[in-house]
């Protein structure tokens, strides 16, 4: 076994990322891998610990037990933007440095949302079938969808991608409004009720993260303030959303549509909303261009390195030798 270079940080790698990227962090590190059996990988943190300083993290769950067992830890660095799977609180008390991908998926993950409100009140999906089923010349006009322009739209989550999606809104038109812990200081109606907010719009963008706070948030009481003509799109997570209340109302005609990227139970999805023509279904895509997906592994390592200290490979004036490389999908 090759000794570690003293003189190099230690990391936890607790995630799954690109071989280009483990090349990079085993550059500027000591990087040791985190077992996945989680009893293996327990045992490895009564070893190996208090060695770690910084972790590049991805799905891996992260408590304050976990946090107890690497008591030297200083950065946690992750590849997703939601953190649900870390106890902020109790990595902040301890004052670890937190990074996320948050302010770099913003842009695509806004796209995807925006194309998913498309996709539901325009009824694309369906209008494709309809097409390669031959469908068009014994049918004749398609049925009308609804206009996104002339809707009143609510986001639920005025963060970085929140807004990202509003500018989008902005320029088709929309009446926008926005629900969430606190006020911003942006030119919106700001509701403190999500049920208010409801009733109020023509549509729900979900865009919070996932927290005690709003998980099942959008729930029944939601999903009947939205009514019949309501549309409901998640591109945050899936638990956001009390999904069995969702498959209630949809069945009882309580709201017109959805459009949905997570999933409570993922990458399970019930039968009920993949049975159902009015619900758009995607696998948990909404950040997964290989733009995208290539800055969020290079986020990890930029963090570690730029907490450290350690020019890093985006320090170079010329790009790592990998830049060309393929990008794995991760999901």
């Amino acid at each position: 076994m090759q000794q570690p270079d003293t003189a190099k940080p230690t990391i936890l790698n607790a995630a799954e990322l690109p071989e280009w990227t483990n090349a990079e962090l085993k550059a500027l590190f000591n990087v040791l891998d985190l077992p996945k059996d989680p009893e293996a990988a327990s045992a490895f943190l009564a070893k190996h610990g208090h060695e770690v300083r910084g972790i590049a993290l991805r799905k891996t769950k992260i408590d304050a037990a976990f946090l107890d067992a690497v008591p030297a830890l200083e950065i946690i660095s992750s590849y997703s933007a939601g953190l649900d799977n870390l106890d902020v609180h109790a990595a902040k008390a301890r004052g670890i440095a937190i990074e996320n991908t948050s302010h770099i998926l913003a842009e695509d993950v806004a796209n995807a949302a925006v194309g998913l409100a498309l996709a539901v009140t325009r009824d694309f999906i369906n209008a494709d079938a309809f097409v390669r089923a031959g469908a068009w010349p014994e049918h004749g006009q398609y049925p009308l969808g609804r206009s996104i322009s002339r809707m009143k739209v609510g986001i639920v989550g005025l963060g970085t991608i929140g807004a990202a999606i509003a500018q989008r809104l902005q320029a088709f038109g929309s009446d926008l409004a926005y629900f969430g812990p606190n006020r911003k200081p942006v030119d919106m109606p700001y509701y403190d009720d999500i049920v208010r907010l409801a009733r109020d719009c023509d549509m729900l963008i979900l865009t919070c993260p996932l927290s005690p706070s709003t998980y099942h948030l959008v729930n029944a009481a939601v999903l009947d303030a939205l009514g019949r003509d309501g549309y409901l799109v998640n591109i945050s997570r899936g638990p956001v959303v009390d999904e069995a209340a969702l498959i209630a109302t949809l069945a009882q005609a309580g709201i017109a549509g959805a459009a949905l990227d997570v999933f409570e139970r993922e990458p399970v999805v019930p039968d009920a909303l993949i049975r159902d023509r009015r619900v758009v279904l995607t696998p948990h895509i909404g950040s997964a261009t290989s733009e995208t997906r290539r800055s969020m592994a290079e986020n990890v390592v930029d963090t570690l390195a730029r907490h450290f200290g350690i020019p890093g490979p985006r320090d170079n004036t010329a790009r790592a030798e990998h830049a060309d490389a393929p990008v794995e999908s991760i999901g």
